[in-house]
Formats: C-alpha cells, sequence, structure tokens
C-alpha cells in the first residue's frame, strides 16, 4: 500500500482523469461521463489550484492575453481564473454535467461556456492564448492528435501561444495505477467512497485502465479511460506540423530542466503564422 500522501497524489490522479474521459473521442463525441453528479464536487476537491493555476495564469499576463481559451475546461476552477476586466475567457468541454456545474459557481458569468469537443474551439485567429491542463490532451488519440492541434491553432492570433502538459512514457506511470496501490476510502460530501484504479491494457503508448467509485449504495461507477503517452519529440513534431514554433518543454511549473525519466512534459509553443 501506498503512503496516505501518495494516496492524495492518486486521488488526484483518478479525479483528473474522470474530469476528461469525453475527450478521448473527437468527432461524433455524445457521450458524457459525469452522469453521476457527485464526481463532479469530488474534481474539484482533488484538483484544486496549485502550481500548475498559477503558470498558466502568470502565462496570460505575460502575453497581456485579451482572449483566452481554456480547451478541456471541466468544472471551470482554472478557466474563472483568468476571466479578469478586459479580457475574453472560452472553456471548452464535452461534458455537460461538468460544464453545467461549472456555470453555477461564483463568477462563471465572465466567461464563455462551449459543451464541445475540439471542432467547436471556434477557429477565429484572434485569442492570445490557449491552454490545456490536466491530462487533456492525453486523451486525444494518435489519429486525432494532428488535426486537434490544427484545430487549436486556429484559435490563436500570429504569435499566439499554446500551452499544455503531458505525462512522459519513459516515467511509466501506469505501473503505479494498479488496484492494491490505488485502493482508498474516504467521506466525501456526497457520502463515503471506496475508490480504485485497474490497468487493462497498454500498448505502444495507449493505455487503457478502469477508475472504479463505490459510494454508499453500493453501485460501482466504473469510468473507463484511455491515455496516449507521447514523448518530447513525438509531441514536438507534432506542433511543428501544425505551424507552431518556439517551442519549449520543461519538466515542471518552475522551468525545470527536463530529463529521460522526468515525471511532467510541459509544453510552450508559439503560432508562427
Amino acid at each position: 500500500m501506498v503512503s496516505a500522501s501518495g494516496l492524495r497524489s492518486l486521488y488526484r490522479l483518478v479525479n483528473s482523469l474522470r474530469g476528461r474521459v469525453a475527450l478521448r473521442s473527437l468527432r461524433g463525441m455524445s457521450l458524457d461521463p459525469y452522469g453521476d453528479e457527485r464526481l463532479v464536487g469530488l474534481y474539484d476537491e482533488d484538483n484544486g489550484a496549485g502550481e500548475d493555476h498559477d503558470f498558466y495564469l502568470q502565462l496570460a499576463d505575460e502575453l497581456t492575453a485579451k482572449k483566452v481559451v481554456d480547451f478541456g475546461c471541466g468544472t471551470g476552477l482554472l478557466t474563472r481564473a483568468f476571466a479578469v476586466p478586459g479580457r475574453v475567457v472560452i472553456g471548452v468541454d464535452p461534458s455537460a454535467t461538468m460544464l453545467g456545474y461549472a456555470r453555477r459557481q461564483p463568477g462563471a458569468e465572465a466567461v464563455t461556456w462551449v459543451d464541445g469537443d475540439a471542432s467547436a474551439v471556434e477557429g477565429a485567429g484572434d485569442a492570445e492564448l490557449v491552454v490545456s491542463s490536466g491530462n487533456t490532451m492525453m486523451h486525444i488519440s494518435t489519429e486525432d492528435f494532428p488535426w486537434v492541434l490544427g484545430a487549436l491553432a486556429a484559435a490563436l492570433r500570429p504569435g499566439g501561444v499554446l500551452s499544455f502538459e503531458s505525462r512522459n512514457p519513459a516515467a511509466r506511470a501506469w505501473e503505479q495505477w494498479g488496484a492494491e496501490a490505488t485502493y482508498g476510502e474516504r467521506d466525501t460530501p456526497a457520502g463515503h467512497l471506496r475508490e480504485w484504479m485497474e490497468v487493462t491494457e497498454v500498448d505502444n503508448g495507449r493505455v487503457v485502465f478502469d477508475a472504479h467509485n463505490v459510494f454508499e449504495d453500493g453501485v460501482d461507477t466504473v469510468l473507463t479511460t484511455a491515455l496516449y503517452f507521447r514523448t518530447a519529440d513525438e509531441i514536438r513534431a507534432g506542433l511543428e506540423s501544425a505551424g507552431f514554433g518556439e517551442i519549449e518543454v520543461h519538466a515542471g511549473w518552475r522551468q525545470q530542466p527536463l530529463a529521460d525519466d522526468s515525471r511532467l512534459l510541459v509544453f510552450r509553443a508559439t503560432k508562427t503564422a
């Protein structure tokens, strides 16, 4: 079993993945994984503002961004933080349940909420910044990844910036996602919860796992998710093909230098034309 601090980290992982399940398919998306409203509240409880939010917010300020698009915004915690006077903020997510929650939060009226996948991102070419936080970009399939990067590029003005994070396949994080290592129980506002993860498939960078959630009613809500682990070089090549340059990649939110076994890949890329 992992330590209490380790379990908290795993809770954050499970919930960050819960909120992004619907991004695994980008065309013809109709599935909303958040049919259970109890899980929505857990997302914000386990994924509060941290260094990642600070990084993206500081980037918006650095760019003096007048328009920001948050792709895969989920409950909108980061999205609402972008909304300062004089800035247009758009949050896009395929989960109607997540967006419903987002629209009920304080400050939600300052954001334009869009229900949809990457095809719903307006290609207006006038945003200074597009961000995609959490594991959003990892839910994009190999086949759709170039198309999604193109859609996000179309939202940006020349010189605009796309920034997102991904997990380094060399760190092999999925090897820590077994049932024994991830099992935990806790009391939540929705009642007592038992939760764990089980990896069911690993194939050429594609990792499929089930996240189990059992509340006091005894029903096991199982969310099946596929994540696509890409190397820094693979992501860089995709960005270049989509018309991005000045590509920076670091191993963390404080611009830590990248190592072969770095857990996190943080990208910043500039639209060249």
